[in-house]
């Protein structure tokens, strides 16, 4: 009804926001939701990837090992967009310091399943959730300030 007094008066605020303004305050959430959500969608990738690496030691089972592990990365890595967005989400995952590590990650994720389905190499895809691994890990610290100095200080003082 006061949407409607606005407009009927001829002072309607949101034709100025433009049609992204008004669709992403349409959509936002609020903070509790964007955490529940979050916790939920990271909980569910936790889950799947164990799920996976449980079913590695059944027979046939590093197919389902490859697809359950693949769907909790991609699981873990889509619950950061409740907390941030998905369109900040996809730019701080381009920025100059983590582009290697996407590449990488998002690379892994995709002949992770071209092994497994496409290929038909087992060994091959095992390999590839390793790498998934190192590259989720190497793009997830890159959040924390001056983490991957330490681990490669860490790696350098171990190996000299």
């Amino acid at each position: 009804m006061d949407k409607l007094r606005r407009v009927l008066n001829g002072r309607e605020e949101n034709e100025e926001l433009g049609l992204t303004s008004q669709v992403l305050d349409a959509t936002s959430l609020s903070y509790s939701t964007r955490v529940k959500w979050f916790v939920i969608c990271f909980a569910v990738g936790i889950l799947c990837s164990i799920l996976g690496s449980a079913l590695l030691f059944l027979p046939n089972g590093s197919k389902l090992f490859a697809v359950f592990y693949t769907l909790g990365n991609v699981a873990a890595l889509s619950s950061t967009c409740f907390l941030m967005g998905p369109l900040k989400q996809l730019k701080r995952m381009f920025e100059p310091t983590r582009l290697i590590a996407t590449i990488v990650m998002l690379l892994c994720l995709i002949l992770t399943l071209c092994a497994v389905f496409w290929w038909k190499k087992n060994g091959l895809a095992i390999i590839f959730c390793i790498l998934q691994f190192l590259a989720m890990t190497w793009y997830s610290i890159s959040y924390i300030p001056f983490a991957r100095d330490a681990v490669m200080k860490c790696f350098t003082t171990c190996l000299s």
